[in-house]
């Protein structure tokens, strides 16, 4: 059982201030978060589709190059 204690009318009103303004902040934080978040997926996104990109074209040259080496006549496997 809590005791009635005499506190000063300056502390509960600063402390009741300090939590409204982290109640009054959280939402702007967890969008930032989100948003943080989402910047982030899409970068990996687009640096997966460049990795991509580079292999597929490594592939399509190799590809090339064997074909030009067949329809020369240069096939001796």
């Amino acid at each position: 059982m809590a005791f009635p204690t005499a506190v000063n009318s300056q502390i509960t009103d600063a402390v009741t201030q300090a939590n409204v303004k982290v109640l009054g902040d959280a939402p702007a934080m967890a969008m930032g978060n989100l948003f943080q978040a989402t910047a982030q997926s899409l970068a990996l996104a687009a640096q997966n589709a460049t990795a991509a990109q580079q292999q597929a074209s490594v592939l399509a040259q190799a590809v090339t190059t064997r074909c030009v080496q067949v329809l020369l006549g240069g096939d001796k496997s």
